[in-house]
């Protein structure tokens, strides 16, 4: 109950199909049957209960998170009077309140009869954490808007038409000279347990530290570079980050051009659920780029029906679909004149994360693996490193090994302090991303490292085996061929040393692969995802097989 969850159960078969589920959000009679399983429940009306039937309404929340107020079982709208609806929304309210939870009210409607329904989220925030956290990849050709538009969501102001809004988005004096993104920024977005978006302008003194206190669902927009020369860093934001969504930019102006195929395509091979806002609707209308959006979709062959966001039904019906993959919401925006930034606050509102709490809570209860995307030395203070936890749990004091170093070996260190969203904590959770302070200086440092618990014995390798499919080459693969490696935080290159059934691999086959290292260790694991790149050439696989360094005495 840790999020926004599906009007449409994922797991029932009525909604597998795309249209139904869609023509349904709209069908002014009925939805389709309540669900045995999942997150929505329906109920006629919740008046004066006995406190028997209360205590019995609150054990079923638990497992909910989408009441449909005024909905019969089976699915037919037959509604309530507005006294009715007024004391059932009252009583789940008090329900929420028993749990710890909040109650947000997703949309009201009218039927034809004069009576209402409602459709309520009860939202939970686990006892282990602040507020749910997602973390959003911004991506896009460059000049699409992307720095604009996280601006505008981020500080609570629109643009002047001449980019003055993503000044506060760039790190390095050439991002502002040229207008361009180079490196990966991070970025938040607060909500309320009302839903209202919290940002720099909620008060001339907020500050980050303020807006996460404050909010009980957080968003991390990750501002990746657009550029074709920056593509290695975008890759990495998305390797590494291991983002729960993607939000494609696309200039109205300009089209889907330049590296806006390429992106999406790499989301797509990455598993990472997306949608699209259309940008600058203020210069050129969007209707030419909405009409060439569904020949783009199937050109990267995400076979999905898009969806252009016009009203709150449509962002509900966006969130639901979300995580099933079979819409791609489209919204339409212009972070000058501000039309449409309603729609797509209401929405990351309601996004849900990619990771269920019972996956969540297993993940904590595994060794620690920190994946170190940045690093440097501040000062007196000392080592910091920037990254994601991908398992277990950290805090000041943890001791932990960092390698691997360039003969495979990893050395003692330990956790000095740690920050999350610039602001100081005590703890950091499987999923987060975090900023780590070590007590030693590490000289031999570099990004694509990891922190790891003393107990796992760990060592670097330089062979790895994959099975890997090819989604492109001009003529084939054969041994020999060099190629940058991205697997996690990892970016390196690497040499193709055999292949398994063949003599070599061409376009759309599939083969296991050996690699090799070409410059120093990496710490791999078995099930890794990985994605290669070299100029035009592109392909995805998993890691099968590793082979450890032998430590010599």
């Amino acid at each position: 109950m840790d999020s926004f969850f599906s009007l449409f159960d994922p797991n029932c078969s009525d909604c597998s199909n795309d249209e139904f589920a869609i023509d349904n959000m709209n069908n002014q009679h009925s939805l389709p049957p309540e669900p045995q399983l999942g997150n929505v429940e329906y109920k006629l009306k919740i008046v004066n209960p006995t406190k028997q039937r209360f205590e019995h309404l609150v054990t079923q929340a638990m497992a909910k998170a989408i009441y449909e107020i005024g909905v019969e079982d089976s699915g037919i709208l037959t509604g309530l009077s507005k006294l009715d609806m007024t004391v059932s929304l009252h009583t789940l309210h008090e329900m929420a309140n028993k749990l710890g939870a909040t109650t947000t009210i997703l949309r009201e409607r009218v039927l034809d009869n004069g009576r209402n329904i409602s459709e309520v989220l009860i939202r939970k925030i686990p006892d282990d954490q602040n507020c749910i956290e997602i973390r959003v990849a911004v991506l896009g050709n460059a000049d699409a808007g992307k720095s604009t538009l996280l601006g505008v969501l981020t500080q609570g102001s629109l643009d002047n038409g001449r980019g003055r809004a993503r000044l506060n988005m760039f790190r390095h004096l050439h991002e502002v000279i040229s207008g361009r993104t180079s490196s990966i920024s991070h970025e938040i977005l607060g909500f309320s347990a009302y839903g209202n978006p919290l940002t720099y302008n909620c008060s001339d003194l907020i500050t980050a530290e303020e807006i996460c206190e404050n909010s009980t669902k957080l968003v991390t927009f990750l501002d990746l570079a657009g550029h074709k020369k920056y593509i290695r860093t975008t890759i990495r934001g998305l390797s590494g980050y291991s983002p729960h969504h993607a939000m494609l930019v696309i200039s109205s102006a300009a089209g889907a051009v330049g590296m806006a195929h390429e992106h999406l395509a790499i989301a797509v091979a990455l598993n990472v659920p997306f949608f699209i806002v259309v940008t600058k609707i203020d210069l050129v209308p969007a209707t030419n780029t909405l009409q060439s959006l569904e020949s783009f979709l199937k050109q990267v062959g995400s076979r999905r029906v898009p969806l252009a966001v016009k009203n709150l039904d449509d962002v509900i019906t966006a969130g639901t679909n979300q995580l099933l993959e079979n819409v791609v919401p489209i919204f339409c925006v212009s972070s000058v004149s501000g039309d449409g930034l309603s729609l797509l606050y209401k929405f990351l509102h309601v996004l849900p994360p990619g990771v269920s709490t019972k996956e969540r809570e297993r993940l904590e209860q595994e060794s620690p693996e920190f994946q170190i995307d940045e690093n440097f030395k501040a000062g007196d203070v000392g080592q910091i490193l920037g990254g994601l936890l991908m398992k277990g749990v950290l805090t000041e004091g943890t001791k932990l090994i960092i390698g691997p170093m360039k003969n495979g070996t990893f050395q003692d260190v330990s956790i000095k302090s740690l920050h999350r969203n610039r602001v100081p904590c005590r703890m950091v959770r499987a999923g987060q991303s975090a900023a780590i302070c070590l007590d030693t200086y590490i000289p031999a440092l570099r990004n694509g490292m990891v922190l790891l618990s003393p107990e796992e014995n760990a060592r670097g390798c330089l062979f790895f085996q994959a099975n890997v499919s090819v989604l492109f080459h001009a003529t084939a693969i054969y041994p020999g061929f060099q190629t940058t490696v991205h697997i996690g935080n990892i970016r390196q290159t690497a040499v193709v040393i055999g292949i398994c059934s063949s003599k070599c691999i061409h376009t759309n086959e599939r083969d296991s692969i050996l690699f090799k290292f070409k410059l120093h260790p990496e710490y791999v694991t078995v099930g890794q995802r990985l994605l290669f790149r070299e100029g035009s050439a592109k392909g995805i696989g998993e890691i099968t097989q590793v082979f450890p360094l032998t430590l010599t005495p």
